[in-house]
């Protein structure tokens, strides 16, 4: 792509847009993966996935010999296929199913690297594809690959926001909004016996009863886990006279148990790591562990077939092989280094100073009011890399009301059925598919589509996507190179 002269945004122009009177740019609601347009007819495009090194899943600089080798040990793991017996070829991992979405943690959290995002069918490094397009038959699994998964499109977990009667009509009367595994290990070989067939999709999808989520990246989770509750809370108090003008306000989700600030998840339902690597391993591959000890929604005896819970503490171990593979995911996630941001070089190799002024219109706009370029993390007790630092995550880690076009009826904690985290933009330069559920992608859009999908009725974003709308489209491009270059 051919850029021409920098557009320059004037302090009085930033201004006049700001504290002008806007209107709401509302956009139809699209299924997820469906083509979206843009409502301002701009010319300017996502530069796509950009090019170069982000030093993408790197260990944090500062860590000791030791806890380098549980972060080794957290990758080796993170990555080990896992299957029902442990004793499938090549899948040395145990207490697959009786659901799952996947059998590695690595499938999914792949782009651009081991502990990223959703991957793609050029960028994932194991099959070449969206491993969900395999994996349903893995060892002789007998299942089928269901409509909202293609081999070009995101890794997806699928939810029902409302219960199922008996007899397979929705009951919108009660919630569910649990995840439902896409695959059964029903006719794998080392589960014989098993029964159990795969929720009915279609039906969820005729009943307007199914919501995808694709996977949040693990990059810097450390910083992010280390950011304290009165940091967050200062910052949603700061700027109150420009979010009130811009109809955004968002609050904390908390732990309903002690009251603490969560932030990791698509809603910020999770309050640590370990939570999340926890109930992960639960929900996406079936794994009891430590933290969640039973099987999920209560599958068929014919489908059970190990001791509870499968991973544990292996007490006869040493170092860093005597923790359980959830405190191994969790230390991984918490070493792993945030991608580095670059000035330049990007797809297209658009030029610094565009990046410079990209980032000037992110703030001028209003993006910034919550996607916070830093929030500075507490003391550690882990490593000086994660203590009083700057975590240049871009978020706030609150939950806001993103709108009728994003909502996806699922409430978790304090976090209701329309509002969702903040999400962080570092490594987003290199993320192939946005939003929740994946529905901005190469196919229509990218970054260009997503944005768009941030104004609809009841989003405290629909203000600040009218400031982007209005500004010329050379200073759009400018603010979606400074996007990419993250």
């Amino acid at each position: 792509m051919h850029f021409g002269k920098r557009f320059r945004f004037p302090f009085a122009l930033a201004s006049l847009i700001l504290s002008s009177t806007l209107t709401t740019v509302a956009l139809p609601q699209n299924n997820p993966g469906s083509a979206s347009t843009t409502s301002n007819n701009s010319t300017a495009l996502d530069p796509g996935v950009r090019a170069g090194s982000v030093n993408a899943g790197q260990p944090l600089s500062t860590l000791s010999p030791s806890q380098l080798q549980f972060f080794q040990d957290g990758l080796a793991r993170f990555t080990q296929i896992d299957s029902v017996s442990g004793a499938a070829p090549g899948e040395p991992g145990s207490g697959l199913g009786p659901g799952y979405n996947s059998n590695s943690c690595a499938s999914c959290h792949a782009q651009p690297t081991v502990g990223g995002t959703s991957p793609s069918a050029t960028a994932y490094p194991f099959v070449g594809q969206n491993p969900q397009t395999t994996v349903g038959y893995d060892y002789g699994a007998a299942n089928q690959v269901p409509f909202f998964i293609a081999a070009d499109g995101p890794v997806r977990e699928a939810r029902f926001p409302y219960a199922v009667n008996s007899n397979g009509s929705v009951n919108t009367q009660v919630a569910d909004g649990g995840v439902h595994d896409v695959f059964s290990i029903a006719g794998r070989g080392d589960a014989v016996g098993c029964v159990m067939s795969q929720p009915n999709f279609a039906q969820a999808q005729r009943e307007n009863n199914l919501i995808f989520r694709i996977p949040t990246p693990t990059f810097g989770g450390g910083l992010i886990e280390n950011i304290a509750d009165a940091t967050i809370l200062a910052n949603m108090a700061a700027n109150a006279q420009a979010k009130s003008a811009l109809g955004i306000s968002g609050h904390p989700n908390y732990s309903g148990n002690d009251g603490s600030i969560t932030r990791f998840g698509w809603k910020a339902q999770n309050k640590s790591l370990e939570i999340f690597a926890g109930e992960a391993y639960n929900v996406e591959m079936g794994v009891t562990n430590e933290l969640f000890q039973t099987k999920r929604a209560n599958p068929p005896a014919s489908c059970l077939y190990n001791p509870t819970p499968e991973d544990q503490t292996n007490f006869n171990s040493s170092g860093a092989a005597v923790t359980s593979d959830v405190v191994a995911f969790a230390m991984f996630s918490r070493f792993l280094a945030p991608p580095a941001p670059s000035a330049a070089g990007i797809s297209n190799n658009p030029s610094a100073h565009s990046i410079q002024n990209g980032e000037a219109m992110f703030s001028a706009v209003g993006c910034t009011m919550c996607h916070t370029p830093s929030l500075q993390t507490a003391g550690s007790s882990f490593t000086a890399a994660l203590s009083n630092q700057p975590a240049n995550l871009y978020s706030d880690l609150l939950v806001h009301n993103m709108g009728s076009g994003l909502a996806d009826n699922v409430s978790q904690g304090a976090a209701a059925g329309d509002e969702f985290r903040t999400a962080p933009l570092w490594g987003v330069g290199q993320r192939v598919f946005f939003l929740h559920d994946g529905r901005s992608g190469p196919a229509n859009g990218g970054l260009v589509n997503a944005i768009q999908q941030h104004s609809s009725q009841g989003s405290e974003a629909s203000k600040v996507i009218s400031n982007y709308n209005r500004l010329p489209p050379q200073a759009q491009q400018d603010l979606l190179n400074f996007l990419r270059s993250l």
